[in-house]
């Protein structure tokens, strides 16, 4: 019987029937003030908790945080459905097929080659190297300026096959090195040549 009473009498005392702070009162305390009922404004401000944290400048609404919206390329190609973004070069040399359309052009079937590139983008170009040099210009260079290109590319292969292994060396792979071979010098006989040259000039003068 008692616990019945404890629960009726907690369910009584909720939070949406005890008088916890002033925006509860709405005008009451405005009111008392203004008609000078002194009695009614100290026993309502009595009936307020006596913890600041329930004060009504306390519970101001909390606003949630934002998640900033993902606005990446990707992202945004997938909200619009539109499609890859459309590489600047060749991958592989297999990509060139893409670009046979020969037979399309022929059957004056241009709306397909427009709707095909649309949905799966082309390259736009077939290679992206700024630091690549077309062959008929190189082959107006000089036989060295042709040895040290054809030397740079094979020091790049090597080193992207090394970075493809995951094992670079930078000091074992040499970005410039002169095309000639060191040449032998044997000091010990280029001395003795000098030192049997002083010996003889007096002989011979």
């Amino acid at each position: 019987m008692i616990k019945s009473s404890a629960v009726q009498l907690a369910t009584d005392f909720s939070s949406t029937s005890v008088l916890l702070h002033e925006l509860q009162l709405g005008e009451q305390l405005n009111e008392s003030v203004e008609q000078t009922r002194r009695a009614d404004f100290s026993l309502m401000l009595a009936m307020l908790a006596e913890d600041v944290r329930e004060q009504s400048q306390f519970l101001l609404p909390q606003t949630k945080e934002v998640t900033p919206a993902d606005l990446s390329n990707t992202a945004l190609r997938k909200q619009f459905n539109l499609p890859d973004q459309p590489a600047l070069a060749l991958t592989t040399f297999d990509d060139v097929k893409q670009f046979n359309q020969a037979h399309t052009i022929v059957d004056n079937n241009l709306a397909n080659i427009h709707l095909t590139n649309a949905m799966m983008p082309k390259p736009l170009a077939f290679r992206d190297d700024k630091k690549h040099i077309e062959t008929q210009v190189l082959e107006n260079t000089s036989l060295f300026t042709q040895l040290k290109h054809k030397q740079a590319a094979e020091i790049n292969q090597a080193r992207n096959n090394q970075l493809q292994e995951n094992q670079l060396n930078s000091a074992a792979i040499e970005t410039d090195k002169p095309l000639s071979q060191s040449l032998n010098f044997n000091a010990k006989a280029w001395l003795d040549g000098i030192q049997q040259t002083l010996v003889k000039a007096p002989l011979l003068n």
